[in-house]
């Protein structure tokens, strides 16, 4: 088993790929796949039509259905702790 530098919880910051820049809050780490699953709450609105939504069925979870938020994974090795939130914890 191999232990990685974020965990669930922290915020970070994404480093490279298609989200580059972004800061956000890890939701989970799939650690079989060595990625981590992030909400990005300050994303631009077309941004936000890139990861679009998905539409589900009526279930006692969502008595409804309708349309849902989709969350984004990226690889472990593209985040990095954002410093900043890290400092004004330990103050």
């Amino acid at each position: 088993m191999s232990t990685y530098h974020v965990k669930k919880g922290d915020s970070i910051y994404v480093l490279s790929g298609k989200w580059k820049g972004e800061e956000g809050k890890i939701i989970s780490v799939l650690k079989s796949k060595d990625r981590v699953v992030l909400e990005l709450p300050n994303l631009s609105p077309k941004k936000q039509e890139e990861i679009g939504r998905k539409t589900v069925k009526k279930s006692q979870a969502n008595p409804n259905g309708g349309l849902i938020e989709r969350t984004i994974s990226i690889h472990i090795s593209s985040v990095a702790l954002n410093t900043k939130t890290k400092k004004e914890k330990e103050k």
